[in-house]
C-alpha cells in the first residue's frame, strides 16, 4: 500500500480525511508542519495532503522545507484549503504543489487526484531508477579499474559499498546518530562509497604498485590520494544536477576516510566528531576490505583476524559507535568479504 501523510492542525479534519482514504492507503497523521517533517525524515511518504492555514509553520513554509531536502523534494504534495481565492491557488502551484483541492474535500475527487499524482510519481521514479542504475554502473566500473591498478580483485568498490550499507543500517537501527542517519541517507552513503579511492588514479604506479611498504617520502605522496579524490569527485559532479543528494557524502568520503578518531590521521588531522559520519563509516569499511583483499604489498588476512585488528582500534583509529555496529554485524561482514579468504 502507498503511504499517505495527512497534515492539518484541525483534528476533526485529520479524522475526516483519514476515514475517506484509509481503506486504500497506509496513513500517517501530523498536526503541524514541523511534525510532518519529522515523520518524513523517518519514513518517506508517497504523497502528502497538506493544509495551508496552520499556525507557526503554514503549508507554504512546510512545502519550502520539503523542497530544500533533496531526499524529500520529489514527494507530490496536494494542498488542501478552505480558501477560494484564485491567488492562493496560483501561489500554491508556483510553490511546487502538485495540486490544490478546496475544503470540504469530496472523496471521489480526492481519490482521483491522489491516484493521478501517485501514478505520475511512479513513472518519474522508474525513469530515475534507470538513470541511477546507469550512473552506479559507470561509477563502480570506473572505481574497479582504479582498484585493479593496485592488484586488487575486481569488485572491491561493490564490496566497500556493501560494507558501508551494512554499517549504516546497523547504526540507524542502533539510533546512534538520529540527526545524521535515516533510511534515505543510508542509500546515499551506499551510492557514494565507490568514490572513496578514486584519487589513487593520480598516484604513480611506482608508488601504488610497490611490492613492499612505502618509505616516508612515498607515503607522503600516497596521502595525496585523499585530496586528489575529493577534487575529482567535485569535477565529476560539476556538470551533473546540483541536487544529487550523495554528492557531498562522496566528497567527504574521498577526502576524510583516512582521518582518525584520535586526530592522528590525514589529510587534515580531524578529530572525533569533526570527522564527517560518512568518512567514519567509510574508514572501517575501507580498512576491513584492504585487510581481507589482495594488495600489491601484502597477502590478505582472514576476516576474523581483520575483525580483531579493527576492534583494537576502537576509540583511537575508529569512531567507537561505528565499531560497536561493526562488531554487531560480524557475520554479515564476513559473508561479503573476499571469497578467496578463509
Amino acid at each position: 500500500m502507498k503511504h499517505i501523510l495527512i497534515v492539518d492542525d484541525n483534528l476533526t479534519n485529520l479524522e475526516q480525511i483519514s476515514i475517506q482514504i484509509e481503506d486504500d492507503y497506509d496513513i500517517s497523521l501530523a498536526k503541524s508542519g514541523s511534525q510532518a517533517l519529522v515523520i518524513c525524515g523517518k519514513a518517506e511518504p508517497d504523497l502528502i495532503l497538506l493544509d495551508i492555514e496552520m499556525p507557526d509553520m503554514d503549508g507554504f513554509a512546510t512545502l519550502e522545507k520539503l523542497r530544500q531536502n533533496p531526499s524529500l523534494r520529489s514527494i507530490p504534495v496536494i494542498f488542501l484549503t478552505a480558501s477560494n481565492d484564485p491567488k492562493t491557488e496560483v501561489r500554491a502551484i508556483k510553490a511546487g504543489a502538485a495540486d490544490f483541492i478546496s475544503k470540504p474535500v469530496e472523496r471521489e475527487i480526492l481519490l482521483h487526484r491522489m491516484e493521478t499524482h501517485l501514478a505520475l510519481s511512479d513513472a518519474n521514479k522508474n525513469v530515475d531508477n534507470k538513470v541511477r542504475k546507469l550512473e552506479d554502473s559507470i561509477i563502480t566500473s570506473f572505481s574497479d579499474l582504479i582498484e585493479h591498478r593496485n592488484n586488487a580483485f575486481f569488485g572491491g568498490s561493490r564490496r566497500s559499498a556493501g560494507y558501508v550499507r551494512l554499517l549504516s543500517e546497523e547504526l540507524l537501527a542502533m539510533d546512534a546518530f538520529p540527526n545524521l542517519l535515516s533510511s534515505n541517507v543510508v542509500e546515499h552513503l551506499t551510492r557514494a562509497a565507490p568514490f572513496h579511492d578514486v584519487g589513487k588514479i593520480g598516484i604513480s604506479d611506482m608508488i601504488l604498485l610497490k611490492p613492499t611498504l612505502l618509505n616516508d617520502e612515498e607515503f607522503s605522496v600516497m596521502k595525496n590520494h585523499t585530496t586528489i579524490g575529493a577534487q575529482i569527485v567535485k569535477r565529476v559532479f560539476k556538470d551533473l544536477p546540483a541536487t544529487l543528494p550523495y554528492k557531498d557524502y562522496a566528497i567527504n568520503m574521498a577526502l576524510s576516510h583516512h582521518e582518525r578518531w584520535d586526530g592522528k590521521g590525514y589529510p587534515h588531522a580531524l578529530k572525533g566528531e569533526e570527522i564527517p559520519i560518512e568518512a567514519r563509516i567509510m574508514a572501517v569499511a575501507d580498512v576491513f576490505d584492504a585487510m581481507t583483499d589482495n594488495r600489491s604489498y601484502k597477502q590478505p588476512i582472514g576476516p576474523n583476524e581483520a575483525f580483531r585488528v579493527i576492534l583494537s582500534g576502537k576509540g583511537t583509529i575508529f569512531d567507537p559507535a561505528t565499531i560497536l555496529a561493526f562488531e554487531a554485524i560480524k557475520e554479515k561482514m564476513i559473508a561479503l568479504a573476499t571469497p578467496e579468504v578463509e
